[in-house]
């Protein structure tokens, strides 16, 4: 079963970067297995979210693959 949280430090605070527009991060905590949007997020504009999508931790240095934290 994937974590649901970092594995190095133990945050539920995610980002993952727009693969159009390097400059464009999108954050979110990962609640339950579920991606939770802050505020400013408009959802409707979100890129394609799939499991290979890299996921970088809010807290820490640790990145991977979106799998690898959603079960």
């Amino acid at each position: 079963m994937a974590e649901t949280k970092c594995p190095l430090c133990g945050s539920e605070s995610f980002y993952f970067k727009d693969a159009q527009d390097e400059y464009e991060v999108y954050e979110f905590d990962l609640k339950a297995g579920d991606l939770v949007f802050n505020l400013e997020v408009d959802e409707s504009e979100l890129p394609e979210i799939t499991g290979e999508i890299e996921t970088y931790c809010n807290r820490c240095a640790w990145h991977d693959k979106l799998r690898t934290l959603k079960p």
